[in-house]
């Protein structure tokens, strides 16, 4: 397990543009923007039958919402690949999902501005629920085609062996 140090020389916090995603072992390419992680934990409210004025509350289930990746239309095809394992048209009875490998853990690494990777997430179980292979098209318009996966996943975590790296500095020679 990494130990943890803190970085008294920064005092920024990271910015949120600079980041991969991997899955398969593999960089994704062009990923441009990434939906947030979040959990949210239902609250259970119960009463002490000889407390009538007051309940308590207590966690229930835990859901993590669905994490949304976009990119730029290119001829590289792995988001339709991937959605195609959930459901693919055609491919005929009892062959339309591919329940051995539909689902996928992802890694989601940020970086720092000088490249340096330092928060990685692990998600976990994660599998295509929608699939936009283009935006709208507009002959008006002026602005990249883009597609998007829905990924539905049963949980993240922070990866605790990626550490704060040191951060360079420039000579002023």
């Amino acid at each position: 397990m990494a130990q943890f140090v803190v970085n008294t020389q920064r005092f920024d916090p990271y910015k949120n543009f600079k980041f991969r995603v991997k899955w398969d072992g593999r960089y994704v390419a062009g990923i441009s923007k990434a939906s947030a992680l979040k959990r949210t934990t239902e609250v259970v409210k119960h009463r002490e039958g000889g407390d009538p004025s007051s309940s308590r509350k207590s966690p229930g289930r835990t859901e993590y919402e669905a994490i949304t990746l976009e990119r730029g239309v290119t001829h590289d095809r792995e988001f339709e690949q991937w959605s195609s394992l959930v459901w693919s048209v055609g491919a005929g009875l009892g062959a339309e999902v591919s329940l051995k490998n539909f689902r996928k853990d992802i890694i989601i690494e940020l970086y720092n501005e000088a490249g340096q990777l330092v928060i990685a997430y692990k998600v976990y179980r994660c599998w295509v629920s929608e699939f936009q292979a283009q935006a709208d098209l507009d002959g008006n318009a002026n602005a990249v085609l883009i597609q998007h996966v829905k990924l539905e996943n049963e949980g993240w975590e922070r990866d605790v062996d990626v550490v704060e790296p040191t951060e360079p500095a420039l000579s002023t020679s």
